[in-house]
């Protein structure tokens, strides 16, 4: 035993005289121990990862973004150190590189635990805002031990690509001079890497993936969705579009359709059996064409007779809310028509990334045709003509108009829900609001159009007392939503919304950091929906309140609207997962 201390006590000691290590020959791979000051910075950002942003994040995500924000700042204090080495001529001895290694490496489990736990507090207090439980103690371990083995991958990966550069550069400086081999290196080796991230991982990688998961998807058919029988609904027997070619979310949109009868029961009067057309996208092959079957659909089904006709755009995979579809058609006692078109099968975010212009091309051609149609219909007997979208779908339908003017002037109505920053209407209401309003619950010319709303009940009174005319805009966007606050700026610019005052449900520990706060709002969005209704990318029934704002029936009360509200709650209870 006592020769075991004493070789622990000499190992001690040795490290403790050289806390680090240096490549023994000009040899060997490995070049040199990590650099301090990169491991400092490496540290600081892991402890900008852990400050709180938009809605609370999973541990595991939560240690995904400290690695990969570790790996940030220890490149940038790789370069800080690198220009320091070649500016300063000074270097530390020994002695004072050995005790600096010694404190950074005793302090760091220390000021790791404190981090960890600055961060479960600040956490604590946002899960409160928006009603969320508390999250297990264990959770702080793994963050440390995720972050620490993506760092770690992250770091092997770059110090593999400039192996492969200094390789590169010995071999064709056999055939070059050394600072043309340099040059050459350089470029041949970011070049490699570029195109090998781009087309190799990305294109071929993640998004053929993507596109092959997505493709199965389309042609399934959700458990419980069963062919309609009914002339009314798109995919049955009678429909011009086959029940296959409406992909998977256009069989869930006809397959659930509700019943007259089932509406009667809710309302207590007879209620008509509602329209709902779907053209998916293996139906057509051009967007005018598409756009023209949906027309056709519509005359089939006798839509342009109904009280209200609502043009629906959807997300990548074609998707549209339920509640937003069920809160119109049981409001107007089924008396509707909703009509939409798929444009692509991708999950929103790739659909973003591959086609993202595509989805208002195809909103646009659809809206166009079946406007072109109501237009025939004598103007007293036209059905009201509504629009709306959820998501992605906001910036597809907002790109049907030349802008507000445009939208009013075509349209009986809009709602959108959870528009993302760059929609284009969205974005120029925002810019021009009202001075003084928040950018996040923003007033447009006092309300008297268009109205901004996370909690319906009173966000829509608002401005008090103000003239609210006809036709009406209603945007429902959470201050928690990471899907309307995301943008490329957040990597270099503090945005607006955390700009004072917050928003209700927007921690006061929130704060802006270059780089870190891109990476959280990025994977905010991929958690939006784990917060309830109004939080986060959930809308809950906030649908019901704004449908009974824009169009309501003769005779709806506030009662009815409650009661709406709380049924679709029950219809669609809250889901974990990406809807669109």
């Amino acid at each position: 035993m006592r020769g075991v201390a004493l070789a622990t006590l000499a190992v001690a000691i040795r490290v403790a005289h050289k806390p680090y290590w240096e490549r023994p020959g000009s040899s060997w791979v490995v070049r040199r121990w990590p650099d301090l000051t990169a491991c400092l910075a490496a540290t600081f950002f892991f402890w900008l990862s852990l400050t709180p942003s938009l809605v609370p994040r999973p541990w595991y995500y939560q240690g995904g973004i400290g690695g990969i924000t570790a790996a940030i700042g220890y490149g940038l204090g790789a370069l800080l150190s690198w220009l320091l080495r070649l500016l300063v001529p000074w270097r530390p001895s020994q002695r004072v590189r050995a005790r600096a290694w010694l404190a950074y490496l005793l302090l760091l489990p220390f000021a790791v635990a404190i981090m960890l736990g600055q961060s479960a507090d600040m956490q604590r207090e946002l899960r409160q805002l928006q009603a969320l439980g508390p999250t297990l103690t264990w959770h702080s371990l793994m963050i440390a031990l995720i972050s620490l083995l993506v760092l770690t991958l992250l770091l092997v990966v770059a110090r593999s690509v400039r192996l492969g550069t200094r390789l590169l550069t010995q071999l064709l400086n056999r055939f070059v001079p050394w600072p043309v081999a340099v040059a050459l290196g350089l470029v041949l080796s970011t070049t490699i890497v570029v195109i090998g991230t781009r087309d190799v991982v990305w294109d071929r990688g993640i998004l053929e993936v993507a596109d092959r998961i997505a493709a199965a998807k389309d042609r399934s058919t959700d458990p419980g969705v069963l062919r309609p029988f009914s002339p009314l609904l798109s995919g049955s027997p009678d429909s011009l579009i086959d029940w296959d070619d409406l992909g998977n979310k256009g069989r869930t949109f006809s397959g659930t359709a509700i019943s007259g009868e089932e509406i009667s029961d809710f309302m207590g009067e007879e209620a008509l059996d509602p329209i709902r057309a779907y053209v998916g996208r293996a139906a057509y092959d051009e967007y005018a064409d598409g756009a023209e079957l949906a027309v056709r659909e519509l005359e089939r089904t006798g839509a342009f007779d109904r009280a209200v006709l609502a043009i629906a755009g959807t997300t990548g995979t074609g998707w549209i809310n339920p509640t937003t579809v069920e809160a119109l058609e049981y409001m107007n006692g089924g008396d509707t028509a909703v009509v939409t078109m798929q444009y692509s099968y991708l999950p929103s975010w790739a659909s973003f990334m591959v086609d993202r212009n595509e989805a208002g091309l195809a909103t646009e051609a659809l809206f166009d045709a079946v406007h072109a149609r109501w237009e025939q219909e004598p103007a007293s007997d036209r059905p009201k003509l509504l629009v709306f979208g959820e998501s992605l779908a906001v910036s597809a339908t907002e790109a049907a108009f030349d802008g507000l003017d445009d939208l009013v002037a075509r349209t009986d109505g809009a709602l959108f829900i959870g528009p993302p920053h760059f929609s284009p209407i969205h974005s120029e209401l925002t810019r021009d609001r009202d001075p003084g309003s928040p950018v996040w619950r923003p007033e447009y010319q006092e309300g008297r159009q268009v109205r901004f709303a996370q909690f319906p009940d009173r966000d829509l009174r608002r401005p008090d007392g103000a003239p609210w005319d006809t036709p009406r805009v209603i945007y429902l966007q959470n201050a928690s939503d990471p899907v309307v606050w995301w943008s490329p700026d957040l990597l270099f610019q503090r945005p607006e919304w955390m700009h004072e005052p917050l928003g209700p449900d927007v921690t006061s520990s929130i704060d802006w950091f270059p780089f870190v706060t891109f990476w959280q709002t990025t994977v905010d969005m991929a958690v939006s929906y784990g917060a309830p209704a109004q939080h986060g990318h959930r809308y809950g029934s906030a649908p019901v309140n704004a449908w009974a704002a824009i169009a309501p029936p003769e005779g709806w009360t506030a009662t009815d609207t409650e009661r709406l509200g709380f049924l679709l709650e029950v219809r669609h209870p809250p889901r974990h997962g990406w809807a669109g």
